[in-house]
């Protein structure tokens, strides 16, 4: 993706009717634009919900081995934050002790950076279908073996699933991002917003949704959505995207309207519209200057 395309698709996107609109409506008069910051949340130093927009990239392997390499791979590059290890791509994705085992060595690869597991299961864009019952089980094992930084929940699990592997977690010392995705469309501004207001009600630390848009005010939604939740009802860290190239917009325009995670890939996206991470990090910076002057 070419940088002065991007930046002039951010710019296009400002000039927009509803994002114009949803930041007058949510900021004090000014000449210059001000977004409520997040709340940080520190982890192995990573501050997040503090300045650029952190970057997370995902693991895609179905073996050991390619795991570790590309996990080896996220802990030398300097464009990584944080490393997401996504379980429902390994071939034995239900078995807790390899995925405990090998989840410590991934940890022990990345070089200090915070360690994102996810199932995400068929239903919400995963590659593996699993009961909540079997949710439920395979995290509560997973958490008892202390490799994990931060879990992602589903937040349209089975409630008491929910519940139960979300107290686990903090009281393990583990955050929780609380996630919903839809692949096919992109809910109503006031859906999306509800949405993360709930899962701020279910406990989570860092809140998470990530919809499919069909044209531009489908975007436009979505980042609407986000400056609502930053600006009048949370300071969680939020990580919000519109999916796809049509989307991509959203994944680099985060420090202007309150999103404080983004995913880049390093060869294999795990979703549609990721970003490579050197062309991402670049994106993020240049707005970063912009809006601090350094």
């Amino acid at each position: 993706m070419n940088l002065r395309k991007n930046v002039l698709a951010i710019s296009l996107l400002l000039a927009l009717p509803g994002v114009t609109n949803a930041i007058a409506a949510t900021s004090a008069p000014a000449a210059a634009v001000s977004v409520r910051h997040a709340e940080p949340i520190v982890i192995r130093q990573t501050a997040i919900g503090e300045g650029m927009p952190k970057v997370i990239i995902p693991t895609t392997g179905a073996t050991a081995d390619q795991v570790l390499a590309q996990a080896k791979a996220i802990g030398a590059n300097p464009d990584a934050d944080l490393i997401e290890y996504r379980i429902d791509y390994l071939n034995f994705a239900t078995d807790a002790a390899q995925v405990g085992a090998l989840g410590k060595q991934v940890a022990a690869d990345v070089q200090g950076k915070p360690l994102i597991l996810t199932f995400r299961t068929q239903s919400e864009g995963g590659a593996k279908a699993i009961s909540d019952k079997d949710y439920g089980k395979l995290y509560l094992a997973l958490i008892k073996d202390h490799f994990i930084d931060i879990l992602d929940v589903e937040m349209f699990r089975d409630p008491a699933v929910i519940h139960q592997v979300v107290t686990a977690a903090h009281q393990a010392g583990i955050k929780v991002v609380m996630s919903s995705h839809d692949f096919h469309k992109t809910p109503s501004t006031s859906e999306i917003v509800a949405r993360l207001r709930k899962q701020d009600s279910m406990g989570a630390d860092i809140l998470k949704i990530a919809v499919m848009p069909h044209d531009s005010g489908d975007v436009v939604k979505l980042i609407d959505a986000t400056a609502q939740i930053r600006n009048q009802y949370s300071r969680k860290p939020l990580l919000t995207m519109s999916m796809g190239g049509l989307g991509a917009v959203s994944r680099l325009s985060g420090e202007v309207f309150g999103d404080d995670l983004t995913f880049g890939m390093l060869g294999t996206p795990s979703a549609p519209g990721q970003v490579d991470a050197a062309q991402l990090h670049q994106v993020l910076k240049t707005i970063d200057v912009a809006l601090n002057g350094h």
